[in-house]
């Protein structure tokens, strides 16, 4: 049976090395009651300044809609998220990563682009972020043999309370857009949120 998990992991240690980032990642670990262990990888900070966290643990088991009537448990979509910020690691960020990444198995939860994740409390200490936005990161899939459906590495933006209410009205393509017109960095940690019209 394939480590799906250790294919993830040298995939992702593997597209960072070609990045420049040649340490090992540190890994922080967190199990909520009644789920499996979900790590959070750190990488970096890369020679930009940016620290880029990963989760492992959520593409263990496919994901799969509870509406649907019938579900895959072999060949169902599979991810993890990445989450890049610059600076000092924020106490609390590792917490919020896996709470998303535990979603699809505590909630039923389809982590997909576009998707708006909203914990609806700070991601991190003192955070003005309560959501993440998810989208499609520069980290390819992970390939895994068949009859398995390869893992998507999904991007996951910090956004504020206000950003998750423009995207549920407008989407997140305008949040995006809104966020260039703007000239927000969504690497700072301590970015304004921005105000779209």
């Amino acid at each position: 049976m394939i480590d799906v998990l250790a294919e993830v992991r040298a995939h992702v240690r593997g597209y960072f090395a070609a990045a420049g980032v040649d340490a090992e990642p540190v890994a922080a670990s967190v199990t909520f009651l009644g789920t499996e262990r979900i790590d959070v990888l750190r990488f970096g900070p890369d020679h930009h300044g940016v620290t880029h966290y990963v989760s492992l643990g959520c593409s263990r088991h496919p994901m799969f809609d509870p509406t649907e009537l019938v579900t895959d448990v072999i060949r169902g979509p599979r991810a993890e998220i990445v989450v890049a910020l610059r600076g000092p690691t924020p106490a609390g960020l590792a917490r919020s990563i896996a709470v998303v990444a535990a979603a699809p198995a505590v909630e039923g939860l389809m982590l997909e682009p576009d998707a708006l994740i909203d914990l609806e409390t700070p991601l991190w200490n003192l955070a003005p972020f309560t959501a993440f936005l998810l989208g499609t990161s520069d980290i390819g899939p992970v390939p895994l043999s068949e009859p398995l459906t390869g893992v998507t590495v999904l991007s996951a933006t910090p956004i504020t309370p206000t950003e998750a209410a423009w995207v549920r009205l407008k989407g997140a393509d305008a949040m995006r857009e809104a966020w260039q017109q703007d000239g927000v960095d969504v690497l700072d940690p301590s970015r304004p949120a921005a105000k779209p019209s």
